[in-house]
């Protein structure tokens, strides 16, 4: 069965759009899905992942990416929490790479990268970065500055040379690329829409992108993720004693 054939089996709950800069958190509930539309090319969404019932378990990149073997994350790999859970499948995906290493940046650090671009004289247009973003959906949940960690950057690929040098590739995403993130648990997604921090784009100009929310009915869309590695079926294994 096809991807699209799979969305017949899945209920429409709600449609956002987050324009460039902006930023938004929301729990996706146990057995709803998520899928982030890059609408004009070129976008990045920086992603944190929370537990959402206990959000002192949160998303472990080094075991997201030990536990698979690699740093290249796209369909069919999970985002595991510090506890060995899946707090995320990647069910789908027409972008095939989405970069675990570049994290975000902060104020100082984007001055320094695109210039003053204050409030006063740029009122909703001023340079906004990824750390204070991220912050102000955090507090919304009670969290501060020592909750936040390591984030997954959706759309964008850094790839390493030999000699451990990150490159950053531009052009990874096309306007209509898409992710799709389904939640086997409840999770709390904190996300900020802005450039990556190696983009070298010298201008500020973050891209929107399109949130879609949809519950499965039938089936189970993370079969591909489950058997992809037997790591992945144990950190299933341990988000499903969860509920038991």
């Amino acid at each position: 069965m096809s991807h699209d054939d799979a969305l017949d089996i899945q209920a429409l709950l709600y449609d956002e759009t987050v324009p460039g800069g902006g930023h938004t958190s929301f729990i996706l509930k146990r057995g709803q899905s998520l899928r982030i539309t890059d609408l004009e090319g070129g976008a990045n969404v920086s992603l944190l992942l929370l537990n959402a019932q206990q959000p002192s378990e949160r998303l472990n990149i080094p075991d997201t990416l030990k536990g698979q073997h690699t740093a290249k994350l796209t369909t069919g790999h999970c985002l595991y929490s510090d506890m060995g859970r899946v707090l995320a499948a990647i069910t789908a995906d027409s972008c095939g790479w989405h970069d675990s290493l570049g994290g975000v940046l902060n104020a100082e650090e984007v001055r320094e990268k695109y210039g003053t671009g204050r409030y006063q004289e740029l009122r909703n247009g001023f340079f906004r970065n990824g750390t204070d973003n991220l912050l102000v959906e955090m507090g919304k949940w009670n969290l501060n500055l020592q909750d936040l960690l390591m984030v997954i950057n959706l759309f964008s690929k850094v790839t390493v040379d030999a000699e451990g040098n990150f490159h950053f590739v531009p052009g990874n995403s096309k306007a209509g690329d898409f992710v799709e993130l389904h939640a086997p648990m409840d999770t709390l997604f904190v996300l900020t829409a802005l450039q990556h921090p190696m983009d070298p784009n010298p201008q500020y100009a973050p891209k929107p992108v399109q949130l879609h929310w949809t519950e499965v009915k039938s089936g189970d869309s993370t079969i591909a993720c489950r058997s992809s590695r037997p790591e992945n079926a144990r950190a299933f294994h341990n988000t499903e004693r969860l509920y038991l």
